[in-house]
């Protein structure tokens, strides 16, 4: 039985690289021909958004991406331009807000997986919001955020289908999920060990 413990650095990610092309070996894509939506939510002060666009277009994913409006300005005065302005600050914040929520709503309604970021220095509760309406709705969440806040996201994380750290790992995942691709190098590097190695193939006898 072949293992791969042992070999070396190179040879390993070769073989995760194999590895990650299962579905499409046999010469058809299980994908189905499918197009997924994928709803960008959370924190709008970083190029996240543009990062995931840009590995997900470089992999050749089958992926359209959605998200809120991003420009803060506009989405906080969105309801009193077309509307007419408000004397109380409230009463402002409930126009734009409903106003903006035409578009998260029917967004997150139709995507297939929805990405919710949060940063260490703003507290985001619409990107809270977003992830608890979504798996309300039964839809795949999946969170990017530093470590050094996990804590505080324990619940929003539990509901999690995937916790990742930065925009890549979103990327990956998705590569797998659609296509059956994996990282041809692991996120442990060489430390990377296959389970059936590390923990035993399958379930052990009673």
């Amino acid at each position: 039985m072949f293992s791969s413990r042992g070999i070396s650095s190179a040879a390993a990610r070769l073989l995760a690289s194999q590895r990650g092309r299962r579905l499409l070996s046999s010469g058809t894509n299980y994908n189905g021909g499918k197009t997924w939506k994928v709803y960008l939510s959370g924190e709008i002060h970083s190029d996240w958004r543009e990062v995931i666009a840009e590995g997900l277009a470089e992999k050749d994913l089958p992926v359209v991406l959605s998200a809120p409006n991003t420009s803060h300005e506009d989405s906080d005065d969105c309801g009193a331009m077309i509307l007419g302005m408000e004397e109380e600050r409230p009463n402002w914040d409930h126009i734009g807000a409903s106003m903006n929520a035409i578009r998260t709503q029917t967004l997150l309604k139709e995507a297939d997986v929805v990405v919710v970021r949060f940063g260490e220095k703003y507290r985001q509760w619409n990107a809270a919001f977003d992830a608890g309406f979504a798996s309300a709705l039964g839809k795949p969440v999946v969170t990017i955020h530093p470590p050094a806040i996990s804590h505080m996201l324990k619940e929003v994380n539990a509901s999690a289908k995937a916790v990742c750290e930065d925009p890549q790992q979103v990327v990956e995942t998705l590569a797998y999920v659609i296509r059956g691709d994996l990282p041809s190098t692991p996120r442990d590097g060489d430390k990377w060990i296959p389970i059936a190695d590390r923990l035993g193939k399958g379930n052990p006898n009673p």
